[in-house]
């Protein structure tokens, strides 16, 4: 028997969600949003352009996205979850035909004023076609190995489309986010365990199907100094940028690896290591610090979230934010090997700026809406 998915409460009404967004969040997003700003500046050598003044307009265009996000009834986030997974796959479609091509990789569709990247948009299209799915599902179905077939299928053909680009970190977090989500909404961890073993008794065939680039970075990631000019230039002078910077740094604008461009990609995947050089390791506690205060927020909205879905989303969203901060800043400490991913509305980028400020979006609606009771329905 289906059951109707209920309609938004007609008694919340736009002043009233004002009020109970949770602006303590938006301020602490805001702050880190703030200091990404100041360190691209920086990274341009004290230039608002190229990469500072388009960070601050997609920032505003960003704002107004969560705003309008957390607004909206999240069970109407339960009803098109479907809808909208359906619609980032088509795009994922789009970008394997007929995407366009940079740095070797396949990953942008080109809009002409806008380059999008479907692979961000699928990070919070997944994370509601998964919870919707187990919203439905008592936790004696959850158990059952037969139920675990669809959602697997959700996460295995963003996963095959975003690994054909190539673009192996955000497969990655597209498959570890969606386990952690599976792993909230009861699946026994005996069955992520299988798994990983069988993944594990696979790495040489996968090893296979990598691309020369992708090894060279495994090869790097095990002994950077073996090519210290050309597949370890990169990592290398991360960890020099990173320890010049002691405990307070040399100060703004004045980071010598930075200003004399001896880092590379520093306005996206090594922009840590700008703010640990200039403002050491008291810097870097800082940023971190209001990453740990975001996903406590969002682990403490999931918890008082009253429906499965919204504790479903929230986790997601959350566990998200904490694998780009944490395989970011693993990355540029040569702890993991390079995989591309931005640090969280510092690293400079449009759609990832817009997925994450989104994502928080949803987390607000969550924490407006935690008193909803959605009916679990089969069908």
């Amino acid at each position: 028997m289906v059951q109707e998915i209920g309609r938004p409460a007609p008694d919340l009404s736009l002043f009233r969600k004002l009020l109970l967004m949770n602006w303590g969040l938006i301020a602490i997003v805001l702050a880190i949003a703030a200091i990404g700003v100041a360190i691209l500046y920086s990274a341009a050598g004290g230039q608002w352009n190229p990469w500072a003044s388009r960070q601050v307009a997609r920032l505003g265009v960003g704002l107004v996205v969560m705003v309008a996000v957390a607004l909206v009834d999240v069970r109407l986030w339960l009803r098109y979850a479907y809808l909208i997974f359906g619609l980032a796959l088509g795009l994922l479609i789009i970008v394997d035909v007929m995407g366009r091509v940079g740095g070797g990789a396949q990953r942008w569709i080109d809009f002409g004023v806008l380059q999008l990247q479907p692979s961000e948009l699928m990070k919070l299209a997944l994370v509601l076609a998964l919870a919707r799915y187990f919203h439905g599902l008592t936790l004696e179905q959850v158990g059952k190995p037969l139920m675990l077939i669809p959602p697997l299928l959700l996460i295995g053909l963003p996963v095959v489309l975003v690994l054909r680009q190539p673009n192996l970190g955000t497969a990655m977090l597209l498959a570890i986010g969606s386990a952690a989500l599976m792993l909230a909404a009861g699946v026994r961890i005996w069955k992520f365990l299988l798994v990983g073993g069988a993944a594990a008794a696979a790495i040489p065939v996968a090893w296979s199907f990598l691309k020369d680039y992708q090894k060279r970075r495994v090869y790097t990631f095990l002994d950077p100094s073996q090519d210290p000019l050309g597949a370890g230039y990169n990592i290398l002078q991360s960890k020099i940028a990173l320890g010049s910077g002691g405990i307070f740094g040399k100060g703004f604008l004045n980071g010598t690896q930075g200003q004399l461009r001896f880092l590379p990609e520093m306005q996206t995947d090594f922009i840590f290591t700008v703010l640990a050089e200039e403002f050491g390791m008291v810097g870097c506690l800082v940023l971190l610090g209001l990453y740990v205060l975001v996903l406590t927020y969002g682990f403490a909205i999931a918890l008082r979230a009253r429906s499965q879905f919204g504790r479903l989303v929230a986790i997601g969203v959350t566990t998200q934010m904490f694998l780009y901060v944490f395989i970011n800043m693993a990355m540029v400490m040569g702890l993991v090997p390079v995989v591309g991913i931005p640090l969280p509305l510092v690293s400079y980028g449009g759609t990832a700026m817009l997925t994450l400020l989104a994502g928080a979006g949803l987390l607000i609606s969550v924490s407006v809406h935690r008193d909803v009771e959605i009916p679990r329905w089969h069908g």
